[in-house]
């Protein structure tokens, strides 16, 4: 995945498209995958509301 898919750049501001895992921390971002957000290293998921 290329790194320019994980970030969004709006003028000189630069902001994180997906959740990081809170189990991870910092770096490890969780895949969205509709209904919920996944992590692919710890396995942690959230159910979306």
């Amino acid at each position: 995945m290329k790194i320019s898919n994980l970030y969004k750049v709006d003028g000189d501001k630069i902001t994180r498209k997906n959740k990081i895992c809170p189990r991870c921390g910092n770096g490890v971002f969780m895949a969205d995958h509709g209904d919920r957000y996944a992590c692919g290293k710890c396995g942690y998921t959230e159910i979306k509301k």
